[in-house]
C-alpha cells in the first residue's frame, strides 16, 4: 500500500480557487462533503488573521448558496454551505482513490491526502493529467501491512531458529535444536516455519508488485 501527498493546483473557476486567491495567507479546510445532484453540501472551515473578511467572500459568492456560520472568533470560522462545484467529487467518482479529509487550500491550491495501492495511484496521476491540472508529489511512502501477518506462535518459533542461527550459511543449529528451546517436537516446528516463510515470500511478492 502508499500514502501519498499531492499538492494540485484548483481549476481557476472553481469558487474555492477565487475566494482563496483573494486570502493568500488564509487556510481553508473542507472537513467533510456529500455530493448533490446539483453541487454539493459541505462543512468547511477558514483559519487564519483575516478569517472573518474571508467568510464573508465565500458567502458571498455566487457559487456558494445557504452560507450558515456555525462558530467564529478572531482566526477561525466554520460554516456549512451548499455549493454548484463538484469537481472534488467528480474526480473521486473517477478513480478509486478518494482524498482524506480534511483537504486544505491555500491560494489557489489543495492538498491531497491518500491511501492505495500502486496501480490506484497511477490511474490517479492519469485521471489528473487527463484532466490537466497541474500537480505536485510532495510525499509519497509504502507502507508496511506485516504487523499482523504471522501469528504470535510462528514469531516466537521464527525468533528462535533465527537468533540461534538457523537461516545462516551455513546453519550453526539444527531443526531439532529450535524445537527444543520451544518445547514442541521436531516436525511441529517444521510446520510452524515453513507456514510463517510462506506467509513472509508471499506478503514479500505482493509490496514488491506494488512497487
Amino acid at each position: 500500500m502508499l500514502n501519498a501527498r499531492l499538492r494540485v493546483a484548483l481549476p481557476p473557476d472553481t469558487w474555492i480557487s477565487d475566494v482563496s486567491q483573494g486570502f493568500p495567507n488564509a487556510e481553508f479546510r473542507l472537513l467533510t462533503g456529500v455530493a448533490l445532484d446539483d453541487g454539493a453540501l459541505e462543512l468547511g472551515e477558514v483559519l487564519g488573521d483575516a478569517a472573518e473578511s474571508a467568510v464573508e467572500a465565500v458567502r458571498s459568492h455566487p457559487n456558494v448558496a445557504d452560507y450558515n456560520l456555525l462558530y467564529a472568533d478572531e482566526r477561525r470560522a466554520l460554516g456549512r454551505y451548499r455549493t454548484s462545484d463538484a469537481g472534488l467529487y467528480e474526480l473521486a467518482a473517477d478513480t478509486t482513490f478518494p482524498p482524506e479529509y480534511p483537504v486544505i487550500v491555500r491560494d489557489g491550491w489543495f492538498v491531497y491526502e491518500l491511501s492505495g495501492t500502486r496501480q490506484e495511484f497511477d490511474a490517479l496521476r492519469t485521471t489528473l493529467d487527463e484532466a490537466g491540472l497541474r500537480y505536485e508529489l510532495l510525499s509519497l511512502v509504502t507502507r508496511s501491512e506485516s504487523s499482523g501477518l504471522l501469528t504470535d506462535r510462528q514469531r516466537e518459533v521464527l525468533g528462535v531458529a533465527q537468533r540461534a542461527g538457523y537461516y545462516e550459511v551455513p546453519r550453526r543449529t539444527t531443526l531439532q535444536t529450535v524445537a527444543e528451546r520451544v518445547d514442541i517436537d521436531k516436525s511441529t516446528a517444521s510446520e510452524i516455519l515453513r507456514r510463517a516463510e510462506g506467509r513472509l515470500v508471499d506478503w514479500y511478492l505482493r509490496e514488491e508488485a506494488d512497487r
